[in-house]
C-alpha cells in the first residue's frame, strides 16, 4: 500500500497545522476525506479534501469579517463532524487560538472556560447546550459572538446567529498565514478535578510533532478508514484521529453515537479505531455473551478466527508470514469473520 504521510520535517512545506490541509489538498484534492451521516436523509455522505478546504475558507471569510485578529480565541462546542475540522482549520490558518469544549459539558464549566480564555467566537451545534447557556448570557458579555450550526432559529433570538446566515455564500480559498510553528495554536482545558480547569497551551509544532512521531511507530495509509467517536475536544482524538489521518491522507468516518457504534462498525468496516479500554471491554463482553449459547464447534471456530485474523493483520503490516491465514481464511471468513 502506498503511504501518504507528509514530510513535516521539511520547513518549507509544513510550518503550522494549516499547512496540513494545504498540503493534503495539493496531494489528493479529490480523495474522500470524511464520511458523515445525514439524519434527515438517513444516508452516509462524503466530503473530499478540496471541499473541506473550501468550507474552511468560507469560515475564514466570516471570521475576518467579524474582525477577529491573530491570537483571538475561537471556542468550538460541537459533536464530532467534518464542520469541526472546517472551523478548527479556519481558525488555525488565520493564527487564531482554538478552545475545544466538550459538547455536553455542564454550562457552568463552559461559561468559566469561555470567560477565562476570553473567547471572541463560540461555534455550537446543539440546541440543548444553547438553552443551558442562556441564563449566563449576560456574564459572557457582548464581545462573544455565538454562531449555531442549526437548521432552525434558536429560541434565544438575536443573541445567536445561524451559521448559514453568518457564512458567505460564495466560495473562498483557504488561507494559511501562520509562519511560526511555535505560535500558540490551542488552549485545551483540563477536567478541573482538583480545582478550576486549567488551560494547557499547545503550539502548532507541539501537535504536529505528536502526530508525526505517532506515524513513525504506527503507520497509517491512504487506504485506511478511521472511525471517530472519542470527542475531538480531547487531545487524543484531535491529534490521532484528526491531524494524523490528514497527515497520512486517510479517511475518517464520524460515528453517529456510542449507542450505534456497533452498527457503524459493521456498516463502515473501518480499519482503524482509536479508543479507550472500556469500549474494547464492552465489545469483547458482547462477543462472549453471544458465544455462551453457541455450539462447541462454533466457539472453536471463533477462537481459530481470532488467531488467524491476527496473523493475517501482522502479515499485511509486513510482520510475519500470512500463508496459514491465506489457506484458512476462505473458510473462516463466511462462517465467522463477516458475522
Amino acid at each position: 500500500m502506498k503511504r501518504g504521510t507528509l514530510d513535516i520535517t521539511a520547513p518549507w512545506r509544513v510550518f503550522a497545522l494549516g499547512d496540513l490541509l494545504k498540503e493534503r489538498v495539493r496531494e489528493t484534492p479529490h480523495s474522500v476525506a470524511y464520511h458523515q451521516y445525514d439524519e434527515s436523509l438517513a444516508v452516509w455522505y462524503t466530503m473530499t479534501w478540496a471541499e473541506v478546504a473550501r468550507e474552511a475558507g468560507r469560515w475564514q471569510a466570516a471570521m475576518a469579517r467579524e474582525g477577529l485578529q491573530p491570537g483571538d480565541r475561537v471556542a468550538i462546542q460541537m459533536r464530532n463532524r467534518w464542520e469541526w475540522v472546517a472551523v478548527d482549520m479556519a481558525a488555525l490558518g488565520l493564527g487564531l487560538v482554538v478552545v475545544p469544549l466538550y459538547s455536553h459539558d455542564r454550562a457552568e464549566n463552559v461559561v468559566y472556560m469561555l470567560k477565562n480564555s476570553e473567547a471572541r467566537l463560540l461555534v455550537i451545534d446543539d440546541t440543548a447546550s444553547l438553552t443551558a447557556l442562556q441564563p449566563y448570557r449576560s456574564e459572557l458579555g457582548s464581545a462573544l459572538r455565538i454562531v449555531a450550526l442549526l437548521n432552525t432559529e434558536p429560541e434565544s433570538g438575536g443573541e445567536v446567529i445561524l451559521a448559514r446566515q453568518w457564512l458567505p455564500e460564495a466560495a473562498h480559498s483557504f488561507q494559511q498565514t501562520v509562519r511560526d510553528g511555535y505560535q500558540l495554536a490551542t488552549l485545551i482545558y483540563t477536567s478541573g478535578t482538583t480545582g478550576r480547569p486549567k488551560g494547557v497551551m499547545l503550539s502548532h509544532r507541539n501537535l504536529l510533532a505528536d502526530a508525526f512521531n505517532a506515524l513513525r511507530y504506527v503507520p497509517a495509509y491512504r487506504e485506511d478508514l478511521f472511525l471517530s467517536f472519542l470527542p475531538l475536544s480531547h487531545a487524543l482524538e484531535r491529534t490521532a484521529g484528526y491531524y494524523l489521518p490528514m497527515m497520512a491522507g486517510s479517511q475518517v468516518a464520524y460515528a453517529r453515537s456510542i449507542a450505534t457504534l456497533g452498527e457503524d462498525l459493521v456498516t463502515l468496516r473501518p480499519t482503524v479505531l482509536i479508543s479507550v479500554p472500556r469500549i474494547y471491554e464492552r465489545i469483547h463482553a458482547e462477543v462472549e455473551k453471544r458465544l455462551q449459547g453457541a455450539s462447541w464447534a462454533m466457539r472453536q471456530l471463533v477462537a481459530l478466527a481470532q488467531v488467524i485474523g491476527w496473523r493475517r493483520f501482522l502479515s499485511q503490516q509486513g510482520k510475519g508470514s500470512g500463508l496459514l491465514g491465506n489457506l484458512l481464511w476462505p473458510l473462516l471468513d463466511p462462517l465467522v469473520a463477516r458475522r
